[in-house]
């Protein structure tokens, strides 16, 4: 006999999970970003980082760490790639020698000029209005299962 949470669950088909629904979108915007990212010569994940500190230069690698939701053993070896590609510069902090700051370089700011010349709404297929409808509510999303995961700990 099956219970009525059982039966809930066997009703729920693959395409009913929201997180699916936001993983496969994560895996559809990689194939959207492809071309572009493949022309500059850099990964996604060097991207956004690239763009991070385009936004705010001079950051520590563990506050980069936080703003891309990356631990720094992920980061780390991103930012090393990064600056043999003379993207940026890492220095330790002359105030604080355990940390390390973070420096775009001239290459690395043209990098991101040249990036952001891509319209991303339109990259995405929406109107710039639900583009930005869309982002906000992932982020809240995001935001929400970023809290339940800290009260849990």
């Amino acid at each position: 006999m099956k219970f009525p949470d059982q039966l809930a669950r066997a009703s729920l088909t693959l395409s009913d999970y929201l997180c699916f629904a936001v993983y496969s979108a994560n895996l559809a915007f990689g194939k959207a970003y492809k071309p572009i990212l493949n022309e500059l010569g850099i990964t996604y994940t060097q991207y956004i980082t690239v763009v991070a500190l385009w936004e705010t230069d001079n950051q520590t690698v563990g506050g980069l760490g936080e703003r891309l939701f990356l631990e720094s053993n992920t980061l780390t070896p991103i930012l090393k790639k990064l600056e043999r590609m003379g993207y940026l510069e890492r220095q330790r902090d002359p105030e604080d020698e355990r940390q390390v700051r973070i420096l775009l370089t001239k290459s690395g700011r043209y990098l991101c000029e040249k990036a952001l010349t891509t319209n991303l709404s339109q990259l995405a297929g929406l109107a710039p209005d639900k583009f930005a409808n869309a982002q906000k509510a992932v982020v809240a999303l995001r935001n929400e299962l970023v809290a339940l995961v800290k009260h849990s700990n």
